[in-house]
């Protein structure tokens, strides 16, 4: 191994000790948020796409439902809280990523959806398509599925109106 491998091993190594790190003070942050709203629910941690992934997950989803909330609203402000609480920790800004219940996954799986029949309608007309205003995470996902089908596509508007725009190849 060169000199440059060995510091770009350790620089990534020092990355994945760092998300780890990140999950387990969002796991502790959350474990006593649900120990507060007197709610069961096991933690999953993991790394995803350079992320530190923090899932709560029940035999009852009906109780968790409560910390998700209509269209996932409350979901995105414990985000933001947990985030927080992992700043508070490390000083270093989060980008962690919260999902109760399945939520986000399911959500995703819809977007993924959303964003291949967009593309499909740009390729048969040629024309651009403008999808519905969207939350940061959702514009993502649709960003990730439309590049996975060959084309592009650009956010648009300001928060809380901002969209995705799908553009012909």
């Amino acid at each position: 191994m060169t000199e440059g491998t060995t510091t770009t091993a350790a620089e990534g190594s020092d990355a994945l000790t760092r998300l780890e790190q990140e999950g387990e003070i969002a796991a502790d942050y959350l474990e006593g948020l649900l120990d507060i709203a007197d709610l069961d629910g096991d933690i999953d941690m993991d790394v995803e796409a350079d992320r530190a992934a923090v899932s709560i997950i029940s035999d009852s989803a009906r109780d968790l439902q409560k910390l998700v909330g209509r269209d996932g609203e409350v979901l995105e402000a414990l985000q933001e809280l947990t985030r927080l609480a992992v700043h508070r920790e490390t000083g270093d800004r989060s980008r962690l990523m919260l999902d109760i219940a399945g939520f986000r996954a399911q959500k995703r799986e819809v977007l993924a959806a959303l964003g291949a029949k967009a593309a499909d309608e740009v390729k048969s007309s040629g024309a651009p398509v403008k999808l519905e205003p969207m939350t940061p995470f959702e514009r993502k996902v649709v960003h990730d599925a439309i590049a996975a089908a060959g084309l592009r596509s650009e956010s648009e508007g300001e928060e809380p109106q901002r969209f995705v725009v799908v553009l012909p190849a």
